[in-house]
């Protein structure tokens, strides 16, 4: 697929497939995705894209069986692959014990048809490489495109060179001229010599021209490849029939224009080219993050140390890490101590500490010590392979200013080709004498210089960047209209419990009023080690971190929404809030420090040892580090920012006046949370919700768009459209950024795009010509065309030098 033609062509061919409800292609990552309304044949579907003239990507492998048996075997073997979505056929033959599959590498790959052998009780023998789908795949097929261009460039410039040197040869050496006059000489043996070479180019080095050009005119459906092989033929077949029958034409107009459609093709070969490798420059992303996947796993199997390919590792295995391997899969550590770096992964620099009970992220790096961890996720379920498959989905997803400008390419080249036909009737018609060359010259000039490529390719490509550096910063987006939407929004809802907070409660401060400190904080520390409050953990945590020992507690009882008692020690320690106190009639007048702790935002712990008040504790849920920084970034970029939380308006507002946020929405229940975010929408905002728990669920699906932080529950990463992987909300502040950034590349290749045909089809169409008394020539048409599909790939490449507005520390 060349332009934006090709795009609205193979949609237009799919939908009308039996079963297809949508069809959505991307130029750039050249796949589509279908939406089935009942089931679809994938046959029908290749052969529909086949029949257009293009040619659907498929792989074939082969795989060894050692234990196929009988006739049932080859069945079951047969039935089970071909049930795997996306393999096309499979043929097992028992007595070589090889099964060949032929499948689609976008859909399934190897290790999965590997994976369903072994799962109905069959033995293969191991490959070196297992990875025969995904980008492999893909990275095969740039690699073969590149290699063919580069052989058809280097054929049609071998033979184009020294055709223009015989045409511009009259310039330098005068004698030529008269050989090559056809008034003069029809059958010079110059003039043939033309004619081979530029027949050469035109025929064999610009087949592909002609492959895909009579499929797009076959199926009435006009594009790139039309409109060069129209050029072209147009100028080499006046010339043959100049050089054959000259006396048809009349005197003055028998030129030839062999030169023009071999250097067109060169051109048009050579701008292709240097396309696809910028288009792989796109890629990379995606290809540098299936790289950190590691090719082995040192597994611990009866007590031995066994290598094994990183398919064959099963949940459950225990693996050995040493001190700078990659981690393989994920996991949780089960002995050992390190630091790891998973800064491809959350964008942070600074490596992780790990240590019993930590989880380990696959292709992340070990730096100091080993540890021995459990496999809990393997194959697609890795927090590595989902995050490549985030990043092709956003990559391959069509935001809606790119839907647009798709129906507009696809009544752009009809539109070109009656432009073109007008014109050479206006020429021919009213032009000076020769009027057919100068209507000749004008007509093939339109149809070179108005190629879509640019119009196509402008979305796609910054898209596919944009998503990639997000991915290297931590940031992943579902789908590019995510980042059309960030782009837009105008108000950010921040949950603020493990968003702005940490999530975490920490004791903070301890006021003892008829005790010491330590004594006080054992005789809490073993009232809590009953219970399942957060504010527990916080003061189990201090007592542990000052290796103060606690003991059990003799009796426990809890009263929800007011506090504990517990007897500890032959004492009555009764824990809770002021409302607690009041109940159960001890008086707090003397702890007039609650109040000023209140202010600041922490919550007040109230201490009753044998009905009498003992001390206050003071817990409160840290920021977290870059909080007011984010905020305030977010302030600068125009955007207005609310806090919601469950909070009494008191603490919501300690910690709203902290990082600086403008409308605090405090005492919202969990419930409630989307029915705000529509009421932000029904005043006429944009409403971006970031929220990491559960109960933020509804509101990340309410929300114009839900920025999920990766650190919090599944169903918020599930939920959220985007995905902060490092749970740093400085990482919002880039996210956004990068979308405005990404949304102004999109816009100015639109622009340069849509500007450049504005602004040439007139000068190819002859506007200039009263002025400057000269045509544009098709050649410079040609590399004019070319020039701009490259101005727009560059543009977008351009995104990869983006530097974070915030850097995570």
């Amino acid at each position: 697929m060349t332009c934006a033609s090709c795009v609205r062509r193979v949609e237009n061919v799919l939908k009308k497939q039996p079963g297809v409800v949508d069809a959505t292609v991307n130029l750039a990552t050249e796949k589509v995705l279908i939406t089935p309304g009942t089931p679809v044949e994938l046959a029908d579907i290749i052969n529909a894209v086949s029949d257009a003239g293009y040619t659907p990507v498929t792989a074939e492998t082969e795989l060894l069986v050692t234990d196929m048996s009988c006739a049932s075997c080859v069945r079951r073997i047969e039935s089970t692959l071909t049930a795997i979505p996306g393999v096309l056929s499979a043929s097992a033959n028992l007595a070589t014990g090889k099964v060949n599959v032929s499948f689609l590498p976008e859909m399934t790959n190897e290790a999965r048809l590997r994976k369903s052998i072994f799962g109905i009780g069959y033995h293969l023998k191991d490959k070196d490489t297992t990875k025969a789908g995904g980008n492999d795949i893909n990275d095969h097929l740039l690699e073969d495109e590149m290699r063919s261009l580069k052989m058809e460039v280097t054929t049609a410039a071998s033979f184009t060179i020294p055709l223009a040197f015989i045409a511009m040869g009259p310039m330098i050496f005068p004698g030529l001229d008269e050989a090559r006059h056809m008034d003069n000489l029809g059958g010079s043996i110059i003039n043939w010599i033309q004619l081979m070479l530029a027949t050469t180019v035109q025929f064999l080095a610009g087949r592909r021209f002609y492959r895909q050009g009579w499929a797009e005119l076959k199926h009435i459906n006009p594009g790139m490849s039309s409109l060069v092989m129209l050029g072209s033929s147009a100028a080499w077949i006046y010339s043959t029939l100049v050089l054959l029958t000259p006396d048809i034409f009349p005197s003055g107009t028998r030129h030839l224009y062999f030169e023009a459609s071999a250097v067109i093709i060169t051109l048009v070969l050579f701008g292709r080219f240097l396309e696809t490798k910028a288009k792989g420059k796109a890629s990379d992303a995606i290809r540098k993050l299936a790289q950190l996947q590691s090719k082995k796993a040192l597994v611990l199997r009866d007590g031995q140390q066994v290598e094994i390919a990183i398919d064959a590792v099963i949940k459950g295995d225990q693996i050995l890490i040493r001190p700078g391997e990659r981690i393989p899969v994920d996991g949780v550590i089960e002995s050992g101590w390190s630091y790891v770096d998973e800064s491809m992964i959350t964008g942070e620099p600074i490596p992780a500490e790990k240590h019993v009970g930590s989880e380990v992220v696959g292709g992340t790096i070990n730096k100091t010590g080993s540890f021995t961890f459990t496999a809990t996720r393997i194959g697609a379920e890795t927090t590595l392979a989902r995050i490549i498959k985030l990043v092709e989905q956003a990559q391959s997803s069509k935001p809606p200013i790119q839907q647009l400008a798709d129906k507009i390419a696809g009544i752009f080249v009809p539109t070109v080709l009656a432009i073109s036909a007008v014109v050479f009737l206006v020429w021919l018609s009213i032009g000076p004498q020769p009027s057919l060359n100068y209507a000749f010259v004008s007509a093939i000039s339109v149809l070179l210089i108005a190629c879509p490529c640019a119009m196509g390719l402008a979305t796609p490509t910054a898209i596919m960047v944009g998503t990639g550096k997000a991915a290297e910063l931590g940031i992943l987006f579902r789908k590019g209209t995510a980042m059309e939407t960030l782009a837009g929004i105008d108000v950010m809802l921040m949950d603020k419990t493990g968003t702005l907070t940490r999530g975490q409660p920490e004791l903070t401060d301890i006021l003892a009023i008829d005790t010491d400190e330590e004594n006080l904080l054992m005789l809490v520390a073993a009232a809590e080690s009953h219970s399942e409050h957060p504010l527990a953990y916080a003061v189990i945590s201090e007592a542990k971190k000052r290796g103060i020992l606690f003991p059990q507690p003799d009796s426990f009882t809890a009263q929800p929404g007011f506090g504990i008692a517990a007897g500890v020690a032959g004492k009555l320690v009764q824990i809770g809030a002021e409302r607690y106190m009041e109940l159960i009639g001890v008086p707090c007048n003397s702890a007039q420090m609650a109040d000023e702790w209140s202010a600041q935002g922490k919550t007040p712990l109230y201490i009753a040892i044998d009905g009498r008040l003992s001390g206050v504790f003071a817990v409160a849920d840290p920021l977290k580090a870059g909080s007011p920084e984010a905020i305030e970034a977010i302030h600068a970029m125009g955007i207005q920012t609310a806090m919601i939380t469950g909070d009494n308006q008191l603490a919501a507002s300690a910690i709203g006046r902290q990082v600086g946020i403008q409308r605090i929405l405090a005492e919202v229940p969990p419930d409630r949370k989307a029915q705000e975010v529509r009421r932000l929408q029904s005043d006429g905002h944009r409403v971006a919700f970031v929220g990491d728990g559960i109960n933020d669920a509804p509101a990340l699906a309410q929300a114009d768009i839900g920025i999920a932080i990766g650190t919090g529950t599944d169903v918020a990463i599930e939920t959220g459209e985007t995905i902060l992987m490092s749970g740093d909300p400085r990482a919002i502040a880039n996210a956004v950024a990068l979308s405005r950034r990404t949304l102004r590349t999109i816009r100015l290749n639109l622009f340069w795009a849509y500007a450049y045909n504005a602004a040439l089809i007139p000068v190819a169409a002859g506007a200039l010509y009263p002025v400057a008394g000269q045509l544009l020539n098709p050649m410079l048409a040609a590399a004019a065309m070319s020039f701009s599909s490259l101005l727009v790939i560059s543009n977008s490449l351009r995104l990869r030098s983006f530097k974070p507005t915030l850097a995570i520390h």
